[in-house]
């Protein structure tokens, strides 16, 4: 049998709830009026239009229709073919320069999430990155085995590879583990470099993965005394953020062919 095409999936739906297209009407104007939008608005002619001819709604009608019918935002949206998990498979595609943040939500849990088990030369990041949700594993996994995980206590973030600030503890390329709520940067005297406290910094122009000094209102980034990279000072908290602290790391042991 043939799916249903996203107009006529609509009109099933309105159907078996027993709601008119005036009905519907009625309802997206109350939303409207609470959000103090019209284009939250449908008329039963723009409705019947929507369902007849296939012509796809406005993000903002889409929201009308999922809390009318009681049906998802994002799944209405995929039925037009937007499907917003598919955003991942083209950022690997990107090759990202800069240090940013990078929103990898992912909202269904049939959605798989790949990290390369190599780095493929299209999967060129040189820059340190901060992720929000674990992609930790190597290969392809269900997302659905993500849901015991933690996002608002531990972020992830990528280290570019051309960032060599704590090579070679840490390797360009490496995931790393992020506890959000470690913010003060301890001082003290370490038995070893395995023993003090690595932290993830958020700058003005990007994003650094170091070991941290604070003094007064200056926050010095030291890198690994076998580091190319040099040590730098910025004015904390305005020029220097620390994110968080470092509390695991997935790397290779061998550089990537």
């Amino acid at each position: 049998m043939a799916e249903l095409t996203p107009g006529a999936y609509l009109k099933q739906i309105r159907e078996k709830l027993g709601l008119g297209v005036r009905d519907v009407q009625q309802a997206s104007a109350l939303i409207a009026a609470e959000e103090e939008n019209l284009e939250f608005y449908i008329s039963a002619s723009r409705l019947t239009q929507i369902e007849n001819e296939n012509t796809a709604p406005s993000p903002y009608k889409i929201f009308s229709l999922s809390v009318v019918y009681g049906v998802d935002f994002l799944e209405l949206l995929s039925r037009y073919g937007l499907n917003p998990d598919r955003v991942h498979h083209y950022r690997d595609l990107l090759r990202l320069e800069t240090t940013r943040p990078v929103a990898v939500e992912v909202h269904s849990l049939e959605t798989k999430v790949t990290w390369p088990v190599r780095l493929d030369p299209s999967f060129n990041w040189q820059t340190t990155q901060l992720v929000n949700r674990v992609v930790a594993q190597w290969g392809e996994v269900p997302a659905a085995l993500l849901q015991e995980l933690n996002p608002r206590r531990h972020m992830y973030g990528y280290v570019g590879l051309s960032d060599l600030t704590m090579f070679p503890l840490i390797r360009p390329g490496a995931i790393v583990m992020i506890d959000g709520h470690r913010r003060r940067v301890l001082q003290g005297a370490w038995v070893n470099e395995f023993h003090r406290p690595i932290y993830f910094i958020e700058l003005r122009h990007g994003y650094r993965c170091a070991w941290c000094q604070v003094s007064g209102s200056q926050i010095t980034l030291l890198p690994h005394p076998m580091s190319p990279v040099q040590v730098e000072s910025f004015s904390f908290p305005d020029e220097a953020e620390v994110v968080g602290q470092v509390v695991g790391v997935a790397m290779r042991l061998s550089p990537a062919e």
